[in-house]
C-alpha cells in the first residue's frame, strides 16, 4: 500500500485520448489536496515513454479504447516498467471481455466514465488502500466471470454426436424402442450406442450414464 505524508502528494497520471476529458479528470484530481496529476497523455506510448524517462506515478487512470496501443495492451507495458503502480481503468466500455482482460493484465479497479468527480477520487483513494474499486454492475460481472472460471471442467469421454444424442433421450426418461423410434433407428443399432455410452463413461447401468452425465454436465 502507499501512503502519503502530509509534504507529498499521490502522484496520478491520466491516460485519455479525449482531450476534454482528461483536462476534466486532471482538475479534479490537483483539486485534491492530497493528491496531483503531474502528467496526462493521449496515448499509451506517450506514458511508456514518460515512465522511461522518469519516475513512476503512484496511480494510472487508464483509458481501454486509445489509438494504436490500446488499453489492455498498455496495462502490461506499464505494469512492466512500474510494477508498484495501481491501474484503475476508467471507460465507457462495460462488456465481460474488456473487463476480464483489464483485470488478467493487471488493472487494480475498474470505472465506467459515468463516474462522478467524489466517484474517481475514492477510487484513487481505495486502491492506495489495497481495495479495487469497481461500481456495482461491473463487480457483479467480475463475480459472475470468476465464478464460471471456478466450475470443474467437463471432461472429455469422447462421446459421439449420436451417443450424446440418446444420452440426452436416456436422461428424459425413453427406453431403448423409444430411443429407436424417436432417432429412426433399429433396436439392436441403438443397443450398440449404448454399450459404447457405457463403456466410455465407465458405468454399467442405464441409471449410471445418466447420473455421470448430470452431475458432469455432459449434455
Amino acid at each position: 500500500m502507499k501512503e502519503t505524508t502530509p509534504t507529498t502528494r499521490t502522484t496520478v497520471w491520466v491516460i485519455e485520448d479525449h482531450e476534454d476529458c482528461r483536462r476534466m479528470v486532471a482538475r479534479v484530481i490537483n483539486r485534491t489536496a492530497t493528491m496531483s496529476c503531474e502528467h496526462s497523455f493521449s496515448t499509451c506510448e506517450e506514458a511508456v515513454s514518460a515512465l522511461e524517462r522518469g519516475p513512476a506515478p503512484s496511480v494510472v487512470l487508464l483509458d481501454v479504447g486509445l489509438p494504436r496501443m490500446n488499453g489492455i495492451q498498455g496495462i502490461r507495458e506499464i505494469k512492466t516498467r512500474a510494477p508498484d503502480t495501481y491501474i484503475v481503468m476508467l471507460t465507457v466500455y462495460d462488456d465481460h471481455e474488456k473487463v476480464f482482460n483489464a483485470i488478467c493484465a493487471g488493472a487494480s479497479g475498474y470505472l465506467l466514465k459515468t463516474a462522478d468527480d467524489q466517484a474517481i477520487i475514492n477510487a484513487i483513494r481505495e486502491v492506495l488502500d489495497g481495495g479495487a474499486p469497481m461500481n456495482p454492475r461491473v463487480a457483479r460481472m467480475v463475480l459472475g466471470m470468476f465464478t464460471r472460471l471456478n466450475e470443474p471442467a467437463r471432461r472429455d469421454y469422447g462421446l459421439s454426436a449420436r451417443e450424446t444424442q440418446i444420452l440426452e433421450l436416456m436422461s428424459r426418461g425413453l427406453i431403448k424402442k423409444e430411443i429407436a423410434d424417436r432417432l429412426a433407428l433399429s433396436y439392436h443399432t441403438v443397443d450398440n450406442h449404448l454399450r459404447s455410452i457405457y463403456s466410455k463413461l465407465h458405468v454399467h447401468t442405464r441409471g449410471g450414464a445418466v447420473a455421470k452425465a448430470l452431475t458432469e454436465k455432459l449434455l
